[in-house]
């Protein structure tokens, strides 16, 4: 018996041993590249070139940095990210947990139609809309406006937003707003005292989508846009890559610029991150 409890205990800290081996390893894979494109801004471009790839700079060199922020105004396309992914954020949080609210708990006969409607947008490549939703901002004459580029990120991110606030809502009881409206509540109170406060899980993971993807995203900004004034990060970065030749340094000055938004949201909001996808996961 002692042999076998021997045995067990030494197998359980191989298995630790080897668990932890695993999440070293995946976890070095998933930061060397960040670390590596940091160092990597530091090189001039012919040192890129010339040396090894995967070895520090020769000389550290921050004029990248120099000239990406102030001679490119690389400033300008970060504030741009910064007000598109902040407000598209809040609008597509607000407005799907209100319509979340509306199609799980309002039973009229339209409700189900408008829902499936929501529903079909999921199914819709942005590849597929692209020449009408051109056609629409231009004959809007929103072409080259920050509400012409608003408005459709929002759009975009509402059909997920509404599906998984939806199912998320269905689950919260329907005594709490019977008592609350017995108490004389009107819906509106009902939505920002109970409904909002309790689909935080589902709002943090609608927040990590809609704010990466709207920083990141690249085809819309530019079509709907023209010039540099009201361009975003994605955009920025394609200056220093083409098919005629890249500037390596500048490059990997602008992606890693790009990157820290999304690491300080991350290091901020990890806990509620790791809540959120959770529970947005179950629920949806």
């Amino acid at each position: 018996m002692g042999e076998i409890r021997k045995n067990s205990a030494v197998l359980t800290i191989i298995l630790k041993v080897l668990l932890y081996f695993i999440l070293i390893f995946f976890t070095v894979m998933a930061i060397y590249p960040i670390i590596w494109l940091f160092i990597q801004s530091f090189k001039t471009n012919q040192d890129y070139m010339l040396s090894n790839k995967l070895a520090p700079p020769s000389t550290w060199f921050v004029g990248n940095y120099q000239f990406v922020w102030i001679q490119v105004k690389f400033y300008n396309f970060f504030i741009n990210s910064v007000i598109y992914a902040t407000i598209t954020t809040v609008i597509v949080v607000l407005l799907s947990n209100m319509a979340g609210f509306a199609f799980a708990k309002f039973n009229y006969k339209i409700t189900k139609l408008l829902h499936g409607l929501f529903i079909v947008g999921i199914l819709l490549t942005l590849q597929s809309i692209l020449i009408p939703l051109f056609l629409m901002i231009n004959a809007a004459g929103l072409f080259n406006t920050r509400l012409g580029i608003l408005i459709p990120y929002v759009g975009l991110g509402l059909p997920m937003g509404v599906y998984l606030a939806t199912d998320f809502v269905r689950n919260i009881p329907d005594e709490l707003i019977e008592s609350a409206r017995i108490d004389g509540a009107s819906y509106l109170n009902i939505f920002r005292s109970i409904i909002f406060p309790m689909c935080a899980p589902v709002s943090v993971t609608l927040a990590i989508v809609s704010f990466t993807g709207t920083w990141n995203e690249f085809i819309l900004m530019n079509l709907l846009t023209a010039g540099d004034t009201l361009k975003s990060v994605p955009a920025a970065v394609g200056r220093f890559a083409g098919n005629l030749g890249s500037n390596y340094g500048r490059l990997f000055v602008s992606l890693s610029i790009s990157l820290i938004p999304i690491l300080i949201f991350y290091f901020i909001f990890r806990k509620q991150i790791t809540k959120g996808v959770a529970a947005g996961a179950v629920k949806g």
